[in-house]
């Protein structure tokens, strides 16, 4: 398979970006981003667009691949609706649609939210523009579209997230709140490795829904690694 990665340099996408380079499925990954992200791999090629509304020029360059992993997003944290929108909503179908003009058979994989608001009339910002983006998403006319809704994420293999704040989180939360959480509550938390890894088993397989939990995400990285 050929993957295409939106947000290589975040938490999530770091994870999705190494199972990729592993996995032997998976044959040639394009990163596409705002800035270089300095990582050398013989399967690894990189397309830098300052502004990932517009791809007038380099759309040819998005053909020919199976899959886009969209693991690019930010914190709606002290931001307004339409400022929130813009870079969630607009950013997300800019790029869909730029890649279901060159690649029309291929699988697109968004990294949503748990919370999020399918109807997109709740009273929670954030979760209603991403209701709003994934249901637009399912209907584009891709061969599959699949929400991953993680709830808790734990790094792995040394990948740290780019915000400050997380940071501090995780790093505090890594020895006591992520074990507590996963002995009581498994189907809760999931991994980048995890994520990376049933990302590509639903890249090559599908999945049986379109919105998938923690424990969805679990059992399609488990899969994943019985036929790696």
């Amino acid at each position: 398979m050929k993957i295409i990665i939106y947000g290589a340099t975040g938490m999530v996408g770091q994870g999705v970006l190494r199972e990729c380079l592993l996995d032997p499925r998976v044959d040639g990954v394009l990163s596409v981003a705002r800035r270089p992200g300095g990582q050398q791999h013989p399967k690894l090629k990189e397309l830098v667009r300052p502004d990932l509304t517009d791809y007038s020029g380099v759309e040819d360059q998005l053909a020919g691949y199976d899959a886009c992993f969209f693991t690019l997003g930010v914190s709606s944290a002290g931001m307004s609706e339409p400022d929130y929108t813009k870079v969630t909503y607009d950013l997300t179908m800019a790029a869909a649609k730029a890649i279901a003009r060159a690649s029309p058979n291929l699988t697109f994989i968004y990294v949503s939210g748990q919370g999020t608001d399918s109807s997109e009339k709740g009273g929670s910002m954030w979760a209603r523009v991403k209701g709003k983006t994934e249901n637009d998403l399912i209907k584009m006319p891709f061969k599959g579209a699949y929400m991953f809704r993680p709830g808790a994420i734990q790094a792995l293999h040394g990948i740290k997230s780019r915000t400050p704040a997380y940071r501090a989180f995780y790093a505090l939360a890594g020895w006591w709140l992520i074990p507590l959480v996963r002995f009581f509550a498994p189907n809760a938390i999931t991994t980048t490795e995890a994520i990376g890894k049933a990302m590509i088993a639903i890249a090559q397989d599908g999945a049986p829904k379109k919105l998938l939990d923690p424990k969805d995400i679990n059992a399609a990285a488990a899969g994943s690694a019985g036929r790696g």
